[in-house]
């Protein structure tokens, strides 16, 4: 968790060539949940194949034993169903002294999985919502009002620019979505993108929408910062709870949610994507 009095670590070249290759890492395993999620697999079985893919890459988990509370996260992704927003716990891991309950994907269902990778001591961090078959036109939707509003955010990276401006193209870009018939959506705001490299969660907090408290601390981007873009766009409320389990965040009007999320560098004339796919491609 990021404290007040942490700093923000702008990365050498050397550093960005290790995140590069970290991000390469996670955008390989994403595009492998892509090609696996449909009706019928299991959470425990999409965490699996995503740690056989880290370790056939030579990663290691970015999220397996992270602690938050006291408490140790206990698989290689977060998977969330439907209306979990972040941090859904998949099947088969040992936690609390028990394995966690499996959950099959249903046609129809949506599911947002969370991935982070280590490579050298530098982290990757990604997250894609996916169908599980097929979904409503209106769930549809809400993927593309979440996947375009990382865009732009992820577009409005530069020197120069401020974490206000990052912020405002995200809100902008998703209140531009919404219409009579849809209503609005609940962007979350207890959740937010972050500073990462040697740690996962790195200063500064980046927010998907603009507040007095951002303008009254805002940041102007330099080359060499790196941060992890992720808005939560809920069909409904913004507002959140979390289960039982101190881990799976889900919506509090029980509406579906998505999450999308790359990790940037701010570079010289503009930003550099580094969760790309080694073609040069990007699975969302």
């Amino acid at each position: 968790m990021l404290q007040r009095t942490d700093r923000i670590n702008y990365k050498t070249e050397r550093e960005l060539e290790r995140m590069r290759v970290a991000g390469r890492m996670v955008a390989e395993v994403v595009a492998t949940m892509r090609a696996i999620t449909r009706p019928g697999i299991t959470t425990g079985d999409l965490n699996d194949a995503a740690g056989a893919k880290m370790k056939e890459l030579g990663g290691t988990p970015s999220f397996l034993g992270y602690v938050v509370g006291g408490r140790a996260y206990p698989a290689n992704i977060c998977v969330s169903i439907d209306d979990e927003v972040v941090h859904g716990i998949p099947g088969r891991c040992p936690y609390r002294g028990r394995p966690t309950p499996d959950r099959v994907l249903n046609e129809g269902q949506i599911v947002s999985v969370d991935c982070g990778v280590i490579y050298q001591g530098y982290h990757g961090d990604c997250a894609i919502t996916l169908p599980v078959g097929k979904v409503a036109p209106e769930v549809t939707k809400l993927m593309e009002v979440c996947r375009t509003g990382l865009w732009a955010g992820l577009e409005a990276v530069r020197p120069g620019a401020k974490l206000s401006d990052v912020a405002r193209a995200i809100e902008t870009k998703i209140r531009s979505w919404e219409t009579p018939e849809t209503g609005t959506y609940g962007i979350v705001e207890e959740y937010v993108g972050h500073g990462i490299g040697q740690r996962l969660h790195e200063a500064p907090q980046v927010p998907n929408f603009v507040s007095a408290g951002l303008l009254k601390n805002d940041l102007v981007l330099k080359k060499g910062l790196v941060i992890a873009i992720e808005p939560m766009v809920n069909m409904g409320t913004r507002k959140t709870r979390t289960l039982k389990d101190g881990w799976t965040v889900v919506t509090q009007d029980k509406k579906p949610s998505a999450h999308f999320e790359h990790t940037v560098a701010v570079t010289e004339n503009g930003f550099e994507v580094l969760t790309g796919l080694p073609d040069g491609t990007f699975t969302h």
